[in-house]
């Protein structure tokens, strides 16, 4: 099977850019909402969440599950779906940690964006493999 795709629009990995430089030198979190056809996820918008986890928030996410639920009624009524998770990576490079592997559903994106003071870097996107494994997922506009 090939590399699934992720269709996330310039102007929403742009939106996601913005909220991580300015969560700096904190963690920014948030849902992607759209659909899943085959093995593309077209990402329609992004909304963002609060990070819960204060005492960790330079290295930690926790999405605030009343803005998953808002949000994933808010999609429904649309016909839509929560497709998957953006998080931010202060200071680190932009691939999944042991901890956000542990906390990550099949089936689902998990976009990261790393971040420095002088602003968001690469974005790139994954999704659970065979075994638990991360994979990387092609990212087109």
């Amino acid at each position: 099977m090939g590399m699934s795709v992720l269709r996330l629009p310039g102007h929403l990995r742009a939106r996601i850019a913005a909220w991580a430089a300015r969560a700096h030198p904190e963690e920014a979190c948030g849902l992607l909402v759209g659909r899943q056809a085959g093995g593309c996820t077209e990402v329609v918008r992004v909304v963002r969440a609060a990070n819960l986890d204060r005492a960790r928030a330079r290295d930690r996410y926790e999405l605030d599950p009343e803005d998953f639920l808002r949000t994933d009624a808010e999609a429904r009524a649309e016909g839509l779906a929560v497709v998957g998770v953006w998080h931010s990576h202060p200071d680190h490079p932009a691939r999944p940690s042991e901890t956000d592997r542990a906390r990550a559903w099949p089936g689902w994106s998990y976009v990261i964006v790393a971040v420095t003071a002088a602003g968001a870097g690469e974005l790139r996107s994954w999704r659970l493999g065979a075994g638990r494994a991360f994979e990387e997922e092609e990212v087109r506009p």
